[in-house]
């Protein structure tokens, strides 16, 4: 059970990373991020920390937003592109 939680943890750093990186390379605030897909910019501060895990839908809007893949987005493939 306590390797689940540390790939949870993982997946959950590497989530909040890549969706940091994403907003900045956009050169949004996190309330504009929120604003475009529907979230709060604290929900969207506590994803970027690792701290909440984020819903299907939240997900999804995110990777509908990005143009990137769900795997990407959570750190199980480094590619970006949606297949």
């Amino acid at each position: 059970m306590h390797s689940q939680q540390f790939i949870l943890e993982v997946l959950m750093s590497t989530f909040g990373d890549r969706l940091n990186f994403l907003r900045k390379s956009k050169n949004l605030k996190a309330e504009e991020l929120g604003e475009i897909v529907g979230l709060k910019r604290r929900i969207i501060f506590l994803y970027e920390k690792g701290e909440t895990k984020p819903s299907y839908d939240s997900l999804l809007a995110l990777a509908d937003y990005f143009d990137v893949s769900l795997d990407y987005l959570v750190g199980r493939s480094d590619d970006p592109a949606r297949r």
